[in-house]
């Protein structure tokens, strides 16, 4: 496949307008053009189509970009890994993970890794389940951690470390407060969602699936679980959490727990990284190695 092609086609799929693409390239907008259908013919496809001054990518345009981008962002990666060997740097640990394991157990694995191995620079963002999934499949990161149910993605490898506990919360004192409950009642109440995307969330609507209740009203909607835990704290909403996150809590009743009759609610934590990536760095071997004994004892 012609690289230069598909890369001024990622380029006008970016900007959605070949004018502007030319523009932000520095060439000629027919130049544009005739690298595009080249490559539509190269591949027999029709990628694009014009939708009013600009254009739009068909389901076959979509599926060649999100492959294109994550081609060019593995080859950024290559480019800083030649400029780390050649100036005989050690690689930096960039590690992507969800709110629980970013907060509440990579710290403590980070904190005794750094004392094994100081010289060693580690990067870790945390965000939703599908923020920080895409972060490794587009090379923004070389491991991720996850609480997900169980699943499967064809470009990504996982290693399960442990299970989790989740727990509807209430306000410490409200009606429901260290009862048990049906389901159903507990979801009349009105719940703190976190964002699409999040585990928490999609946890939430399979339990209403599952039982044939109906999803709960939206109290408010976080970016965030501390957020979410803080505002029961505060004397407002339900929400379902991670035992991790809010057992400390509870122990000093700042929220309470609600028993759902007949739910109990675990979850996995992954280890993941790219299928493909066979041969890691040396300081990321003996990071997942690390955390695979570690999280033994946990």
């Amino acid at each position: 496949m012609n690289i230069h092609a598909l890369r001024i086609f990622t380029k006008v799929a970016s900007m959605k307008s070949v004018t502007k693409a030319a523009e932000a390239l520095s060439i000629s907008q027919p130049a544009v053009t005739v690298q595009i259908r080249n490559l539509e013919k190269e591949t027999g496809l029709r990628l694009v189509e014009t939708e009013g001054r600009g254009i739009k990518l068909t389901r076959e345009g979509e599926f060649l970009v999100a492959r294109a981008e994550r081609l060019f962002d593995m080859e950024k990666d290559m480019e800083n890994k030649l400029i780390q060997l050649k100036n005989g740097e050690l690689q930096d640990l960039r590690i992507s993970s969800t709110y629980l394991p970013a907060n509440f157990l990579l710290p403590i694995w980070l904190a005794k890794f750094k004392n094994d191995f100081p010289s060693i620079k580690v990067n870790l963002y945390s965000g939703n389940s599908d923020q920080v999934i895409e972060k490794l499949l587009h090379y923004k990161s070389d491991i991720a951690f996850v609480v997900k149910e169980e699943w499967n993605h064809p470009d990504i490898k996982r290693h399960h470390l442990m299970d989790i506990d989740f727990w509807f919360l209430v306000p410490h004192g409200h009606k429901y407060d260290g009862k048990e409950v049906s389901l159903r009642e507990l979801m009349s109440e009105p719940f703190l969602f976190r964002e699409e995307g999040s585990s928490t969330r999609d946890i939430l609507f399979s339990l209403c699936k599952i039982h044939r209740v109906p999803v709960p009203n939206i109290g408010l909607q976080f970016h965030g679980l501390n957020e979410s835990i803080r505002s029961v704290m505060a004397g407002y909403g339900t929400m379902l959490a991670p035992a991790l996150a809010v057992k400390d809590h509870l122990k000093r009743k700042e929220v309470g727990r609600v028993i759902v009759k007949g739910i109990e609610i675990r979850r996995p934590i992954y280890l993941c990284s790219r299928k493909g990536d066979e041969e890691l760095s040396t300081n990321l071997n003996h990071f997942i190695e690390f955390v695979k004994n570690s999280s033994i004892t946990e």
